[in-house]
């Protein structure tokens, strides 16, 4: 079995859990093309003609897939290897970032900036405003911000169990379980996977920990980087969304 601690400070998602990710996901239902329609409209309702976007922790670029249709000129960041290998493998002509969210400079500015599917939760506390800085910096003025949080306190649960199971067509059969545990503000998160196939059982698990920050704080990144920021309480997925512009 392989096992590995994912937090802020590691590299997220090794070359396994990569190719796993959006079988996983999408089995479960995510949406990402349905998502990504409503981040544009959320970008249009505030900057109807904005054509330029950048996708803050793309992981393995399956909004960018979406969003480079609306928007003509795209690009991705991500902080882990084997997440970017995936993405540019879809997106061959979409420039993907390697960088920290939290410190990262690309020399040119966008008409929009995201950060979905929680990536921003990896973050310690100690460095959300920075990210958020970050990202408005790269934004042109009158520049939409999209950033989508994890649980709040009072919306996360503790010791909660999730369970999957992904068959695949090509004759994999994939499980996936996860535990939950509240502790210290942040939610910490046990998930092992099993990949049965052809070539035998595999067995691979991770923690990954992720920030139960309250609203305000997050609030109080967007002012000091001097964005107006409104929230919706259900945002894509059912943990909320921030959407924010530069004064």
């Amino acid at each position: 079995m392989t096992r590995t601690a994912f937090t802020a400070d590691s590299m997220l998602f090794d070359a396994e859990h990569a190719k796993l990710f959006d079988l996983v996901y999408t089995a479960r239902g995510k949406d990402y093309a349905a998502e990504s329609k409503a981040v544009e409209r959320h970008i249009r309702a505030h900057k109807p003609g904005a054509r330029s976007l950048l996708d803050v922790g793309c992981g393995t670029g399956e909004h960018l897939r979406s969003l480079k249709d609306v928007f003509p000129d795209v690009e991705g960041l991500d902080i882990t290897p084997a997440m970017r290998e995936q993405a540019a493998s879809k997106l061959p002509h979409v420039p993907i970032h390697a960088g920290d969210m939290s410190d990262f400079a690309l020399n040119r500015t966008f008409d929009a900036v995201t950060c979905l599917h929680s990536a921003i939760a990896f973050l310690p506390l100690s460095r959300l405003k920075a990210a958020v800085a970050c990202m408005a910096g790269h934004l042109n003025p009158g520049g939409v911000l999209i950033v989508e949080p994890w649980y709040s306190p009072e919306r996360a649960t503790d010791r909660t169990v999730v369970g999957d199971i992904v068959h695949r067509d090509d004759g994999r059969t994939i499980a996936r379980v996860s535990h939950g545990v509240l502790r210290d503000g942040r939610h910490h998160l046990e998930t092992h996977f099993i990949v049965a196939d052809a070539d035998g059982i595999r067995h691979t698990a991770d923690v990954q920990v992720m920030g139960v920050y309250r609203r305000e704080e997050y609030q109080a990144a967007f002012a000091a980087a001097g964005c107006d920021a409104e929230y919706f309480e259900d945002g894509l997925a059912g943990r909320g969304l921030f959407v924010a512009v530069r004064r």
